[in-house]
């Protein structure tokens, strides 16, 4: 009787708690108030407000597998060390890149304000001078960083001689030789655009590596061009300060039909104090470039260009653009080569080089 009386006595006391705590209110918090992310369609795809701002942020870049065989062109590694001791041998180059891009836009009464960075993370493999061995390493590139707000630009970035004659063709070996201007330098440039096609632009820039100013004195870029539907015509002038050398070129873009754009290029420059200065990259005084892209299907393109110096120097560069996915794209490419010296012009060699390119973009 005493442990049924126990029993009942606990079953009870359970019963009476749970009603207790039945009759009390419930209490649910309240949510956070979330902010969502919007779109931000102004500045194209991509973008969207950064939350409780007005800034529109994208975010991109890709990721990227090079691999290159041969002696012409980017080529592969020559002359690598046999370990069985029987002599040198060939082997490939290889790249893996991650390229990470972060684009912020805003606008303001003075017009739109951006800021721009691409940064690249690169593991090469490379053949070590000391015993000719294959090495490889990790390096860090920043590609661009500046800050734009109408039409002025400030910051690091690729040459105005460059850019404003849109590089070359759709290669990727596009610069062999020497190519057609250089990249990699500070600026301060301002460019008007005008709403009937035309459009210039002035620069002031530092150089790079042996080409970089020692002075306070800046290398100058005047550029003008127009364009319409049916293509245009741009051109471009630099002073390299350092060695007091000019250079120009010309480029004409012609929008053959609706699937093939074809392209032609003449440089000039002078090379009385050095054979090649900043802005004049090719051997002797004048250059020519010329290509174009073809558009096959809606996946693939075929590109091709070509180029001859002054001093002989002669590329030829094509690849096929197959885009397999959608955001993936594979690029085989072909390139020959030959190079000269730049004074005497003789020929230092040439060859056939093969490149392969898988990029994933996002």
């Amino acid at each position: 009787m005493n442990i049924k009386g126990l029993l009942l006595g606990s079953a009870a006391a359970l019963a009476a708690v749970s009603g207790a705590r039945a009759a009390d209110a419930v209490v649910v918090a309240e949510p956070e108030p979330m902010e969502y992310v919007r779109v931000c369609d102004v500045y194209g795809a991509g973008f969207y407000y950064i939350p409780g701002t007005e800034t529109c942020l994208r975010v991109g870049g890709y990721v990227r597998y090079d691999i290159g065989i041969g002696e012409g062109g980017y080529g592969g590694l020559n002359n690598v060390n046999d370990k069985m001791g029987d002599g040198l041998n060939d082997t490939y180059y290889k790249r893996a890149r991650a390229s990470l891009e972060l684009d912020a836009r805003s606008e303001t009464e003075l017009g739109t304000l951006r800021a721009y960075f691409q940064v690249h993370f690169n593991w090469d493999n490379g053949v070590n001078d000391a015993n000719d061995s294959v090495a490889g390493g990790t390096d860090v590139e920043m590609e661009h960083a500046y800050i734009e707000l109408g039409g002025f630009r400030i910051g690091k970035t690729d040459s105005l001689f460059s850019t404003f004659t849109n590089y070359g063709a759709d290669v990727i070996e596009d610069d062999l030789n020497g190519g057609y201007g250089p990249f990699d330098t500070h600026q301060i440039v301002y460019t008007y655009t005008g709403t009937n096609g035309f459009s210039a632009a002035v620069g002031l820039e530092e150089g790079t590596d042996d080409y970089t100013i020692d002075s306070y004195v800046p290398h100058v870029v005047v550029g003008a061009g127009y364009t319409q539907g049916w293509g245009g015509i741009t051109g471009v002038v630099g002073y390299d300060s350092v060695y007091e050398e000019w250079a120009g070129k010309v480029r004409l873009d012609v929008n053959a039909t609706d699937t093939i754009s074809l392209f032609i290029m003449a440089g000039y420059g002078t090379d009385d104090n050095v054979t090649r200065s900043f802005y004049k990259t090719w051997g002797g005084n004048w250059g020519v470039w010329g290509g174009g892209s073809a558009k096959l299907n809606e996946k693939a393109t075929f590109n091709l260009q070509a180029q001859y110096a002054d001093n002989k120097d002669v590329a030829i560069v094509a690849n096929v653009a197959y885009e397999l996915v959608p955001g993936l794209k594979i690029t085989p490419e072909v390139a020959w080569n030959s190079w000269h010296d730049d004074v005497t012009k003789e020929k230092l060699g040439d060859g056939f080089g093969g490149f392969l390119r898988f990029q994933r973009n996002f």
